[in-house]
């Protein structure tokens, strides 16, 4: 029997522990021999990251003991975190990223680089193979305390020594040696720009002492931006590059010579907040597998020059993509069924998984999303769903608004029970991927430039208001949330439209001066993002003291809910610290919960379980409504 009652009342088999323990996911997919290797997130073990093998003829098992976090610090971000090679596996270590090598037989691991002088000193990321048993790879040295103070070089790890091989930019992808064993390529960048403005394909020759000759640039430059590299022979690459204003595969040589395989208008690559991502991959006889729009599976064919979807239940397929013997494996999911590491036979169509892919939910609980586009603005809209209840004749749903980061990024819709947290319990829910956001063109995500805080504000209230006008949604009960860049967007929003009743705040930029390298409170890799966002520092230090929530904390429109990682060094607790503080005795409710050992972005299933809660609380008490089994949040004013 369906039971009547309010929007947010409704009980939910989804805990917020729930939510949190199926969080994490497998990462990092690839192949040696026949063997499926990958690494996978636990949130239940404080966010640690473990090394997984799948054998051809046994079950998966971890490699390595609850000791190692295969995990690194490359750009903040991370990046590919281990390498197979015949006799030993190689991966870089979270607690001090240093590079480690463990034999197939379960030896002890033992350290490829020394141990710096400074904690996390020297970091390394995006380990490749290189020549005679080598490891290639990027070095982050840190040349001083301030955190834009950071140097990198491509080096090579053996025979206990680490050797410098060259550099090109203050930005670097880890090398790639050609097949002949002559030359290597890497991309590079440099500041002010950011690897999806500008990011350039770099050649040289490998040298008799295995050290790096002068390097070409043979693709990228200005307004164009190079995702991604594979040597296809010893005089020509493939790589995805967006002259035309679209990420699409390219056959480079490297006297420079380039043609596009396929032009479309259709992305199919993506932005490099990490080394080492996938978008394509070779079948052989002219065809390519590749990812549309960041997650849709295709196959590309240079012969007919088209680009075709490949008909599976699995809708977005991370950029991990490696094939043998036409087959296809990848990480992958949908809305439905949860990322797991799987095969597809492309000559059969069978799907293989590899790691549970099984709804942790009765299949009623979990939302399918409705794409829509609003204006000119994507979003997917997941409307309140739980089959046991339904809410009173003429009640309209809260809405919440969700932010992803980046902001040039995308939100791409998988099983997200964080998400169904919220759904099941009566409260929507609507992603919107607003202008910046990537899948859809360079013109598109360069919407965002200099607008950061305008057009992405915009854009989330023309969503918003658009479902209130709808009847989908109540007017008077809007919330947004998000992440990062995700919470810069949600804090601008509650503090400079009246569209929002409430708005959660999660690791955010709140103080666009403080968020610069001479600011001092923001990391190397982005130090310089804002110029593009917001515009030239210190040209127009105005515009950025107009735009920042930290100035704007009289105009907030209702309550606010911040949460934040006190070991976050991407988006530092000082500037929520400083907004919370500007807070007291102002008469507006709020609460701030800080959580020890997290970096950007939660890891610990702890502190998914109370973020979850603390939201779900929060939204109760802002929209007039007691979620029950709920803990209750304590707001201060």
């Amino acid at each position: 029997m369906v039971e009547i009652a309010s929007y947010g009342t409704w009980v939910s088999p989804i805990t917020a522990a729930a939510a949190a323990e199926a969080g994490g996911g497998p990462d990092w997919v690839d192949l040696y021999g026949a063997d499926v290797w990958w690494t996978e997130s636990r949130p239940a073990e404080a966010g640690r990251v473990a090394l997984m093998r799948k054998p051809a003829d046994g079950d998966a098992y971890e490699v390595l003991d609850e000791r190692w976090s295969v995990r690194n610090r490359l750009h903040e971000y991370g990046s590919r975190s281990w390498l197979v090679l015949p006799d030993r596996v190689v991966f870089t270590h979270w607690a001090d990223q240093r590079v480690y090598q463990a034999g197939w037989d379960g030896a002890e691991p033992e350290p490829l680089t020394p141990e710096p002088e400074r904690d996390h000193g020297w970091r390394y990321g995006d380990l490749l193979a290189g020549p005679d048993g080598q490891v290639w790879c990027v070095r982050e040295t840190v040349t001083g305390d301030a955190p834009t103070d950071i140097r990198r070089d491509l080096v090579a790890l053996g025979d206990g020594q680490v050797r410098v091989l060259g550099a090109s930019h203050h930005f670097l992808s880890g090398p790639k040696l050609s097949p002949d064993g002559r030359h290597a390529a890497w991309i590079g960048w440099d500041h002010p720009a950011m690897p999806w403005d500008t990011a350039e394909l770099c050649v040289a020759p490998v040298l008799a002492d295995g050290t790096f000759g002068p390097h070409r640039v043979v693709a990228g430059g200005p307004g164009e931006a190079v995702c991604q590299l594979e040597w296809e022979d010893g005089a020509t690459l493939l790589a995805l590059t967006d002259p035309d204003g679209w990420w699409n595969l390219h056959r480079i040589g490297i006297d420079g010579t380039a043609r596009n395989l396929a032009p479309a208008d259709v992305e199919l690559g993506g932005p490099l907040w990490r080394m080492g991502c996938r978008w394509f991959t070779p079948l052989g006889s002219g065809r390519f597998a590749v990812l549309r729009s960041g997650g849709q599976l295709a196959i590309l064919d240079e012969r007919s020059r088209t680009v075709t979807d490949v008909d599976t239940d699995l809708t977005a397929w991370r950029p991990d993509l490696v094939a043998a013997d036409g087959v296809l494996y990848a990480a992958a999911g949908s809305a439905s069924l949860p990322v797991a590491v799987v095969s597809l036979d492309l000559s059969r169509g069978e799907v293989r998984t590899y790691s549970p892919q099984v709804p942790p939910f009765e299949p009623g609980l979990l939302p399918q999303p409705r794409e829509r586009v609003f204006g000119k603005v994507p979003a997917y809209v997941y409307p309140p769903t739980n089959p046991a209840y339904t809410a009173p004749d003429g009640e309209k749903p809260p809405f919440v608004v969700f932010v992803h980061g980046g902001p040039t990024g995308k939100y791409t819709p998988t099983v997200n029970l964080e998400v169904a947290y919220l759904t099941s319990r009566g409260i929507g829910v609507v992603a919107v991927n607003y202008g910046g956001s990537t899948g859809y063109g360079r013109a598109f995500r360069e919407s965002l430039n200099e607008q950061w805080g305008v057009v992405d504000v915009d854009d989330c209230a023309t969503v918003a208001l658009a479902l209130a006008e709808e009847g989908i949604a109540d007017p008077a009960r809007l919330a947004i949330m998000g992440g990062s860049a995700g919470g810069w967007t949600s804090a601008a929003s509650i503090t400079t439209t009246s569209v929002y009743a409430c708005a959660t705040i999660l690791y955010p930029i709140l103080d666009l001066a403080g968020w610069t390298a001479e600011g001092g409170e923001v990391h190397d890799f982005e130090s310089r993002y804002l110029e593009g966002l917001v515009g030239p520092w210190p040209q127009q230090r105005q515009r950025y003291a107009e735009r920042s929530p930290i100035n704007r904390v009289g105009q907030l429109a209702g309550p606010v809910l911040l949460m934040q990682g006190l070991e976050d060094e991407i988006c530092p607790p000082e500037q929520a610290d400083r907004f919370v503080a500007s807070l007291a005795g102002g008469g507006v409710p709020h609460a701030y919960l800080t959580f020890e050992g997290e970096q950007h972005g939660f890891r610990k299933a702890e502190t998914q379980r109370a973020a979850l809660e603390a939201q779900v609380s929060f939204y109760g008490q802002v929209f007039g409504f007691t979620p029950p089994g709920v803990p209750v949040l304590q707001l201060r004013a």
